[in-house]
């Protein structure tokens, strides 16, 4: 049957159909690889790493069950093994332990598993229900949210992606992108990969705002409009996102937006700048130097310029609705 497979019953009665999945059984080991990442087994089940999984990925019957699989994966990534392939370099038996199962599957199986497990969009629909209880459970992180894009180098040789400059290389490589929407304290939400990237305004409107709406009820309540202007959440990103059109389009569906200044003008006068306390996401106020003006933008849009005065005298152009 193979290297480390001792379950005997349970790999016959899986074979001839009589078994869904088998049931993990742990037992007390010694000087297992890799054993550490069961520290982090309560964190993901936390998390909800496996709940209602067999929605999602109802596989057909087999020894190995989508929790396993799921939970193989997580495991891998956490012991630094980037690709399935890299799990031919590791004892199966040993792994097994890890999962309460007797090995794991071998690479050839557990790509099969992968792919079956990625019909039809359920990835998608399993992330979608993933970040929908993450926001609900923590609705003061969901009202201000960070935006950033990732380039991710693709080394393979079987497709041909387009080239993205990677600046960390200096150069232009084939790579796709994938967008962060995290919380201020850095816990992502949501991840969208873009094979052919659009840039960040198009990836805001067309993907992560849609996405956030269906996921969210409460960011989608209109708020009344009287008196000053008033938005139901915040987005925070880079320079990439400048626009004063884009600005105007946000402030339009009451989302609020914090960005850099493209474009700042001459510097202000230091005599303009206090010392501002300033929380933290982690709970420490730190001084900041800080100073503040109204500015008009192209399109006549008149928004909030924040600025930072630093020890070396830069200063830092922020704008926001």
């Amino acid at each position: 049957m193979g290297v480390a497979t001792h379950n005997i019953i349970g790999r016959l009665a899986a074979s001839v159909g009589a078994l869904g999945a088998v049931a993990p059984q742990f037992e007390a080991v010694l000087d297992v690889p890799h054993g550490g990442v069961l520290c982090a087994l309560p964190a993901l089940l936390a998390v909800g790493l496996l709940d209602g999984i067999t929605d999602y990925f109802p596989l057909q019957s087999g020894y190995y069950g989508p929790d396993s699989l799921l939970l193989l994966l997580a495991f891998m990534a956490l012991s630094r093994i980037n690709s399935i392939e890299g799990l031919r370099d590791h004892a199966p038996g040993e792994w097994g332990k890890l999962l309460g199962l007797d090995r794991v599957p071998e690479v050839r199986t557990l790509r099969q598993k992968v792919r079956e497990m990625s019909h039809a969009g359920k990835p998608r629909q399993w992330s979608a229900a993933l970040a929908q209880r993450w926001l609900a459970a923590a609705p003061e992180q969901a009202n201000a949210l960070y935006i950033d894009g990732h380039v991710r180098v693709y080394y393979g040789q079987q497709t041909r992606l387009p080239k993205h400059y990677v600046a960390r290389e200096k150069l232009c490589l084939r790579a796709t992108v994938d967008y962060w929407v995290n919380a201020m304290d850095g816990q992502p939400f949501m991840v969208i990969n873009q094979v052919v990237d659009p840039g960040l305004i198009r990836v805001i409107e067309d993907e992560i705002l849609p996405r956030l709406e269906s996921m969210h009820p409460a960011l989608t309540e209109p708020l009344p409009t009287v008196g000053r202007a008033r938005h139901r959440f915040i987005l925070v990103f880079d320079r990439e996102g400048y626009s004063p059109d884009f600005f105007a389009r946000l402030r339009a569906k009451q989302v609020a937006c914090l960005t850099y200044h493209k474009y700042p003008e001459a510097a202000w006068s230091e005599n303009e700048f206090h010392n501002q306390p300033v929380p933290l996401v982690s709970g420490q106020i730190v001084t900041m130097q800080l100073a503040e003006r109204g500015v008009r933008l192209s399109n006549g849009l008149w928004l909030r310029e924040i600025r930072k005065l630093s020890q070396s005298g830069h200063q830092t152009a922020i704008l926001t609705t």
